[in-house]
């Protein structure tokens, strides 16, 4: 079989990435295995499992059944700059990071890549449930960044970052098949993952308790938790008709700035740092007849603000302002101008359906206006967009 190069799958102990190692094999790349260890402290996990040994000598015996060679890359102190960090600052200052996505940009895609470089790599590979395809238009070649075949495993999402660089050397292998067939492969070679459970929580650290990880470096302190109610909307100015429709996106996109006036104190918190909107978990408050759901923080006067039910005004918003800087096109190449717009499907997190929007482009922001209102819509979040199955772009909520 004719060498189609020399790839470094990075192989995380899991069964998916195990798979895309014996699948390229058998496509006649050169694979070698590497396992990147980006966190070993085991402090603020669930559980007092070391995972990582685990989880890397598992990549081992993978790597020693496939008859390949394996390696171990060692990112931790970068792992924390790059990813941790952001995740500490983006907190702070009370807005809510996704570091799957940063891991990705930061870490896979571009620690490692430097790495395999090093070994002579012409590629790199994960487990990733996407899919890449490469098509020429206007005489260059472009790099397409697909949902994965198994909708219910599809992680084009955290890879909304990517550039068409990064792109052009990752390999996503199993991304054409639905999860039980990778298991079953797995279970045909014979692979010691094959029946071992998929990881959660955060990126290569596991299920975390996250206000005991964020005390780390943010102090916990007590302020008030306020409960606003649904009257307050009705005193809210409610526009029939706007004199643009840039006026419109920025009334729809403008999220609600709350006074502790405006509700009543229901409880006490240790942090407004801690929370994110939506969150209905944590705030250890009883004594309503629906579940609150979180609808702001403050966190330089330290208030948490609250709604009660679902279907809180609070919760939902229609348009997302996104600034120049934070707009982010995986296909440069169909990047909208001043004054287009474009009709796409969006999500704002992993997971959740695809939501029909449109994209309005203007010299100093671009705009993502939903058809529905969307509940849980916080600062620092990525929306992504796509037409059909092909993740265009995505960019940060302001």
């Amino acid at each position: 079989m004719t060498n189609k190069g020399r790839v470094v799958v990075g192989l995380s102990g899991g069964v998916d990435s195990s798979v895309a190692a014996k699948l390229l094999l058998d496509q006649g790349y050169e694979v070698i295995g590497a396992f990147m260890l980006n966190w070993d402290d085991t402090r603020y996990i669930k559980t007092d499992e070391m995972h990582w040994i685990k989880d890397s000598e598992d990549a081992r015996a993978v790597a020693e059944h496939l008859g390949i060679p394996f390696r171990i890359f060692d990112f931790r102190q970068k792992y924390f700059k790059r990813v941790i960090d952001y995740m500490f600052r983006e907190y702070e200052s009370g807005r809510t990071p996704n570091p799957d996505i940063l891991c990705n940009r930061e870490v896979k895609f571009d620690l490692f890549w430097d790495e395999a470089r090093k070994l002579g790599a012409d590629y790199v590979a994960t487990g990733h449930y996407a899919r890449r395809e490469t098509v020429e238009t206007g005489g260059r070649r472009v790099h397409r960044l697909l949902a994965g075949v198994d909708p219910r495993k599809d992680q084009s999402y955290f890879l909304c970052q990517l550039s068409q660089e990064q792109l052009g050397h990752a390999l996503f292998p199993v991304g054409e098949l639905e999860k039980s067939r990778v298991r079953e492969i797995a279970r045909e070679a014979g692979l010691i993952t094959a029946d071992k459970k998929d990881s959660q929580g955060l990126c290569f650290v596991g299920k975390v308790n996250l206000p005991d990880f964020l005390r780390q470096q943010l102090a916990p302190k007590e302020g008030d938790v306020i409960l606003i109610p649904r009257e307050y909307y009705e005193g809210l100015p409610h526009p029939s008709a706007f004199e643009s429709l840039r006026d419109e996106l920025e009334h729809l996109a403008r999220p609600y700035v709350y006074r502790p006036e405006d509700g009543r104190v229901v409880g006490r918190h240790q942090g407004a740092h801690y929370f994110t909107i939506g969150q209905r978990k944590g705030l250890h408050i009883g004594g309503f007849k629906h579940r609150t759901f979180v609808i702001g923080t403050d966190t330089e006067r330290n208030i948490v603000y609250i709604g009660e039910h679902y279907t809180h005004p609070g919760l939902y918003r229609q348009a997302i302002k996104i600034p120049p800087a934070d707009v982010h096109w995986v296909r440069e190449d169909l990047a909208l101008k001043s004054g287009e717009t474009m009709d796409v499907m969006a999500r704002i997190r992993h997971q959740q359906p695809l939501q029909k929007a449109r994209l309005f482009a203007f010299d100093d922001a671009l705009f993502v206006r939903f058809d529905e209102p969307q509940q849980g819509v916080a600062r620092g979040q990525f929306v992504a967009w796509y037409v059909e199955d092909e993740l265009l772009g995505s960019g940060v909520i302001h």
